[in-house]
């Protein structure tokens, strides 16, 4: 059985709620982040200076 194509006013009630549920787990994941490198300060030093590392050895 093919499956119905949902109404218009609900995908953009739908996209709506994606975005604010996205937002809310992008700011979650930022604080998370950031306590990690609080708490571990030289894993996080260690980790940024592997990522400049990587963006300056990276081609366009």
């Amino acid at each position: 059985m093919p499956e119905s194509e949902p109404e218009p006013e609900e995908e953009i009630a739908n996209e709506g709620e994606r975005r604010r549920r996205r937002a809310q787990f992008l700011r979650e994941l930022n604080e998370a982040k950031a306590l990690r490198d609080r708490v571990q300060p030289r894993r996080a030093r260690a980790a940024r200076m592997r990522r400049q590392m990587r963006m300056r050895t990276f081609r366009w």
